[in-house]
């Protein structure tokens, strides 16, 4: 019973005193790292919409700006209910066929 006491101490003192854990702290640290560049990339000062004002702005929709450059604007067709099956040729043969009884 003391040897097993003896043992278990050696290896509780030998578990605290590993040093291991450097691949964990060093993921840590690129998982920070990656988060804050991310967000100084994202809210940093040189990615603030340009909002100009209706007065300024040379169209206000999609539909202007294509007829200024002298497109056609027109609705498109609607689509059907019930949209017919796509011609797909069928199999003549099963893949697998059941194995026929003896």
């Amino acid at each position: 019973m003391a040897k097993n006491l003896q043992m278990a101490k050696n290896l509780t003192e030998d578990h605290l005193s590993r040093s291991g854990g450097a691949p964990l702290k060093v993921a840590i640290a690129v998982a920070v790292l990656g988060v804050l560049s991310m967000l100084v990339v994202d809210h940093g000062p040189w990615s603030k919409p340009k909002v100009e004002h209706p007065v300024v702005a040379n169209y206000s929709n999609t539909g202007e700006a294509a007829r200024a450059a002298g497109a056609q604007v027109i609705p498109t067709e609607p689509r059907l209910e019930v949209e017919p099956e796509p011609p797909v040729p069928k199999p003549v043969h099963p893949v697998n066929p059941a194995p026929q009884p003896q």
